[in-house]
């Protein structure tokens, strides 16, 4: 299986951050902020110029929260899937701020890439995440699986690494998820 090439060498700053160890924190910081912007932008790229909510305001908001949280991170994968967690939650409460303080105008749009989940495109947020919080009551895995992919951008090697199962495993796992949200999420 293969591993991200500065994946033994993060964990290892990870677990020395935890102990106390400023200097890791420091070491890390660049790591982390270069990582969250790629996702930041990867999740935002469709988003008009206007958007309220840019990407270096996500990964601010992302970034402070992981330093806050009082978790002890086991590797990358484990970090970069809270990470991802706290992206969705950012994005999801900014739409439904926007969506009150609007009723429904400007509520976010995303668009996942054709490999995520087909021809669907313009994906509300809050829709997204219903679909994904329903998917996880009767699916937990496949909701995580689906969510270490479209929200913390980990690779599908990187996802089987965490769960400790092949490539292949994840790739029928996350195909048979995607068609769920396709058909949740098609227009009716």
């Amino acid at each position: 299986m293969s591993k991200h090439p500065d994946s033994q060498r993060f964990t290892v700053l990870l677990q020395r951050w935890h102990r106390g160890d400023g200097a890791a924190l420091n070491d890390l910081s660049k790591q982390i902020q270069n990582e969250l912007h790629r996702l930041a932008l990867k999740l935002m790229h469709n988003e008009s110029a206007g958007h309220t909510l840019q990407p270096t305001a996500l990964v601010n908001e992302a970034y402070l929260n992981l330093l806050n949280c009082d978790v002890s991170y086991h590797n990358r994968v484990h970090f970069f899937n809270l990470a991802g967690r706290m992206m969705r939650r950012i994005l999801v409460d900014h739409a439904r701020a926007r969506g009150s303080a609007k009723r429904g105008d400007g509520i976010k749009c995303i668009t996942l890439e054709e490999q995520h989940l087909g021809a669907i495109e313009n994906i509300d947020i809050l829709a997204l995440n219903d679909a994904m919080d329903a998917l996880a009551e009767f699916d937990q895995p496949k909701a995580e699986m689906l969510e270490l992919h479209f929200f913390a951008g980990l690779t599908t090697a990187e996802i089987a690494e965490l769960y400790q199962v092949s490539a292949k495993t994840i790739e029928r796992n996350t195909r048979l998820a995607k068609a769920w949200l396709r058909q949740t999420l098609q227009p009716a």
